[in-house]
């Protein structure tokens, strides 16, 4: 057994010793909360639990004498987004799997299930980050039944897992389990999407055209195939041992993904606090496996978004870590995969060419990964270092042996990169995340005169004139929380793609979000503090810079600032809030919101968490 790495261990040292008073708080409460609950018989008066599985059927006998644990279901489905259509069977199945081991399972509630993908560009956008809070909400709705004694989460996009999570973990005295539905099989090659799109930004390819590509590229139930938030997100479950091992990526309506959700039901009965191996989620959700989910981004290029939600659910559990504890454990975990958009092949390869179960194995092997954290699936994460296969009609695991596709999955001795996808820039400009692991090395540093912006469209115009022709750092302002709730400026990679491809020295500085799908363009996103700054009238740099200042950003030695003078200058004037698509009813949210680097959460700050 290989032993820790010290960087490893000196990160996760400092942040369970930052953590010491929030930690000890939450797990005092999720003791008494859960000693509180621990019989919904007693705890529950019979009016109120004859409520409860009045609707019940045939298993409302086994709920109202407690014959087996009561699995409570929180769903996002909806037929809207592929990644959650295949939910809505779900339940059905499950409640004949949980009778299947003398138990029952009710479906506690539903969340919000919105997707990026749908909203890109567009108001809705808006709505997006504070959505994570929504359903954080919405799942506490339903889990305050108190009529369960498990809980199965179903969802898998971009706020919504750490949306489900950070709800799941007030009730953390309850088993829970995250149950995904998989990737749509693979579409067109992401090479010929992409060039797709660039081409319509610059004019020479048709609507029609493009949206023929996009059709061909998502085109069935299941989740979105290039590694963004959404498969982001089932990596981290898998690193933090919250699904059944190796469930992350397989399909849809295969005979595997039903089996791995029957055993996900089953666990979930075996791992109550009657039986003999609870396994409650505020003691699986500790700092290692906090640490866990930040290396397993590191180590494979994921989503930049994680850089706010990690904190943000961490917060849930009483954890305390930011981004220069990513920052230096980035510079010892090295980059392991190269799934589009920072490779060619999408999940659907990776996953084919040995997957997560390779992934967790060489980071373990390597001392990268806290082995000895509680998991779901029994054991520490040593079981999560394998694969899942059919043995007859029952998922069993096997060795994933050496991976398949060298292009695209390494050994931690022979990785793309020493470090990891994602490096800590700050300066005078404030403190942002760059995802390296798209960018090509010799792009990593960018010196040039900015162009600065208050919103997408003037970027669009501005492309559209040629006024960007030229080296040229874009800066797009007031794009965080507390502006109009930190939208992601996706739309931004094909025309600053395009600009890069004519030989021009590119980069984009933002207070905004880029997400998992933010491409080869060097990028400074989520810089905190935002421009428009907190309650107390604390402008954000980005506030001051004007057009022409000269703009340093480097990923290679930490470093975003301007040569211009910030002191002398007034702040730019906000844009006003806009109203419309329901953006008006989240004014609570955005005034209410802290800074990215502490997870852009309004929730969790009025909660005082």
């Amino acid at each position: 057994m290989s032993k820790l790495h010290p960087v490893i261990e000196r990160v996760t040292d400092r942040v369970i010793e930052r953590s010491r008073p929030g930690r000890r708080a939450y797990l005092e409460l999720m003791e008494i909360e859960g000693e509180r609950h621990r019989d919904r018989n007693t705890a529950l008066p019979c009016s109120n639990l004859a409520h409860g599985f009045a609707a019940a059927g045939e298993d409302a006998e086994s709920i109202a004498t407690r014959r087996g644990p009561n699995i409570g279901i929180i769903s996002a489905y909806n037929d809207t987004i592929s990644a959650h259509q295949p939910y809505g069977a779900y339940p059905p199945q499950m409640k004949i799997y949980a009778r299947e081991v003398g138990a029952t399972a009710q479906v506690a509630g539903a969340t919000p299930a919105m997707c990026d993908g749908v909203t890109q560009g567009a108001d809705g956008m808006e709505l997006s980050l504070f959505s994570r809070d929504v359903i954080a909400l919405a799942a506490s709705v339903g889990l305050s039944h108190a009529m369960y004694d498990s809980v199965a989460m179903l969802g898998i996009c971009d706020k919504i897992v750490p949306g489900l999570l950070i709800g799941g973990l007030r009730y953390g005295w309850l088993p829970t389990i995250f149950i995904p539905s998989g990737p749509m099989p693979s579409g067109i090659a992401n090479k010929e999407k992409q060039k797709v799109r660039q081409l319509y930004a610059e004019g020479k390819a048709t609507r029609a055209e493009l949206l023929e590509s996009e059709s061909k590229s998502y085109h069935s139930p299941g989740t979105c195939t290039f590694y963004g938030t959404a498969n982001s997100n089932q990596m981290m479950m898998e690193m933090m041992g919250l699904h059944m091992p190796g469930a992350a990526f397989v399909t849809p309506d295969s005979g595997l993904r039903k089996q791995l959700t029957r055993a996900a039901v089953h666990r979930l009965a075996a791992i109550t606090r009657d039986g003999d191996d609870y396994r409650p989620l505020a003691h699986c959700v500790d700092e290692k496996a906090i640490i866990n989910a930040a290396i397993g981004l590191l180590a494979t290029g994921g989503s930049t978004n994680h850089a706010i939600h990690i904190p943000a659910f961490a917060r849930a559990a009483g954890v305390q870590i930011d981004w220069g504890d990513i920052a230096e454990m980035s510079k010892v975990v090295p980059l392991l995969c190269r799934v589009y958009p920072n490779g060619s092949g999408d999940v659907n390869h990776f996953h084919a060419a040995g997957g997560m179960g390779f992934v967790i194995r060489e980071l373990l092997d390597a001392g990268l990964a806290h082995r000895d954290i509680m998991t779901v699936g029994g054991g520490d994460l040593s079981a999560y270092a394998q694969e899942p296969w059919l043995d007859g009609e029952k998922v069993a695991w096997r060795d994933v042996g050496p991976s398949g596709d060298a292009e695209m999955l390494r050994p931690a001795s022979e990785p793309f990169q020493s470090e990891g996808g994602m490096r800590l820039v700050e300066g005078n400009l404030g403190r942002a995340c760059f995802k390296t692991s798209a960018v090509q090395p010799e792009r990593w540093t960018i010196e040039a005169p900015c162009r600065v912006f208050d919103d997408q469209a003037q970027v669009a115009k501005a492309f559209a004139a040629g006024e960007l022709d030229k080296d040229v750092i874009v800066v797009v302002r007031f794009q965080g929380p507390r502006a109009n709730g930190m939208p992601e400026l996706h739309k931004l990679t094909p025309p600053l793609g395009v600009l890069q491809d004519r030989g021009y020295k590119v980069a984009l500085v933002t207070d905004g979000r880029m997400s998992g799908a933010s491409g080869k363009v060097p990028a400074a996103i989520h810089v905190s503090p935002e421009a428009l700054g907190d309650s107390g009238g604390n402008w954000g740099p980005l506030a001051y810079l004007r057009d022409g200042d000269i703009v340093r950003l480097s990923a290679e030695d930490g470093t975003l600032s301007t040569t211009a003078d910030l002191s002398s200058r007034q702040p730019a004037a906000a844009p006003k809030p806009a109203q419309g698509m329901g953006r008006e009813l989240f004014g609570m949210f955005r005034a209410n919101a802290d800074e990215a680097e502490k997870g852009g959460s309004a929730m969790l700050a009025m909660a005082g968490l």
